[in-house]
């Protein structure tokens, strides 16, 4: 029965997770340590009350306000000690939160104010996942973490993300994302580096349909190629009351493209008013690739347990919901068949079987 599941269980069970912001996911604790080191003036030094303040912040129904809160993060990541801790401690919380496999996105070109080259940034990012990964085995947990590197789609560096991208897919980066304010920054500014990933056969999800609508989605898939849609939120607009597809949700729903869904940041950037009033009851209905995400677990003060337990309270969603959310994101992922299918049949699976009727 839907009644009798925990949140504590919710934790235990395995989780894939593919949008989650590695400044967006900072220990309040670490913020305060790392601002201390730097001299970067913070709203307070209480690791309690910093965490309520990222929180408030964001909570200002505007994409754009949102967004500013990451000035006090993205400010103390900026050595490659720094980079490595962040990433460490990301690693260690989600495979807590009983995430077996992410994808974890950061812009390098935003952390280049101490003198790191990019190449040294990412380098410091991958080590810190290394290290995180490892530590979580030693506890007895299991994850396995992909990096995408992030171009901001209001600068003009996305073709020098995108090659750093393919630069180090060997090492641990997965994927490559645009991200940042979408209205007035069309994901066809970034054709060249979209472009070149498809030639390179590489992977890319852009960020579209959060704060602009369903033109925004149009250019990320059928201009630039798209093979996932960062929230996507806004597909719901070509969709009928009645639950008929205009061309573009078809188009979506019938090639299966994944839509990264984060409730709860949603809720905060104004794209949706409430969760219950969130799209993703009716996408799951409608049987689109939907899955779900954090986004920004520090600015929303969530997680993937969090936002599972969101839906069962919402919805009345059981095991058999939550497991189809997990398989859609493991399908989805940027790693290769093998592995996510190994992870699915090995690892999400069984544990499932136990809890299914």
């Amino acid at each position: 029965m839907v009644a009798t599941i925990r949140y504590e269980d919710i934790v235990k069970v395995p989780k894939a997770l593919l949008h989650d912001h590695l400044d967006g996911g900072l220990r309040p604790a670490t913020i305060v340590d790392l601002a201390a080191e730097v001299g970067h003036e913070l709203p307070t030094t209480d690791p309690e009350a910093l965490g309520r303040w990222f929180a408030d912040a964001a909570d200002s129904g505007s994409l754009e306000r949102y967004l500013e809160t990451f000035a006090h993060t993205v400010a103390v990541m900026q050595t490659a000690p720094a980079l490595r801790r962040v990433a460490r401690e990301c690693a260690l919380d989600l495979a807590a939160d009983g995430v077996v496999y992410a994808e974890v996105r950061f812009a390098p070109e935003q952390h280049l104010e101490r003198d790191l080259s990019l190449d040294e940034v990412v380098e410091a990012v991958l080590a810190g996942f290394a290290e995180g990964t490892a530590q979580a085995v030693e506890a007895g947990l299991t994850i396995r973490v992909g990096t995408l590197l992030t171009a901001m789609r209001h600068a003009a560096r996305s073709q020098e993300i995108a090659e750093l991208a393919v630069r180090h897919r060997d090492a641990g980066v997965v994927g490559f994302d645009i991200a940042g304010a979408e209205a007035g920054f069309p994901p066809t500014r970034h054709l060249d580096a979209f472009e070149y990933l498809q030639r390179e056969n590489f992977h890319f999800t852009i960020h579209a349909g959060e704060a602009f609508g369903l033109p925004s989605i149009w250019q990320a898939i059928q201009w630039c190629g798209a093979d996932r849609l960062g929230h996507g939120v806004r597909i719901v607009d070509d969709i009928a009351p009645d639950g008929s597809l205009g061309r573009l949700a078809a188009y979506v729903r019938d090639k299966r493209i994944p839509l990264e869904l984060c409730p709860s940041s949603n809720v905060q950037t104004g794209a949706v008013a409430s969760i219950a009033d969130h799209p993703i009851g009716l996408l799951r209905d409608l049987r689109f690739r939907a899955t779900v995400n954090t986004d920004n677990r520090l600015m929303s003060d969530t997680s993937m347990s969090r936002e599972m337990s969101l839906l069962v309270e919402t919805f009345g969603y059981g095991w058999k919901e939550l497991q189809w959310f997990t398989i859609n994101a493991m399908k989805s992922a940027f790693i290769p068949f093998d592995e996510r299918l190994r992870i699915i049949d090995d690892v999400i699976k069984p544990a499932y079987a136990k809890l299914l009727p």
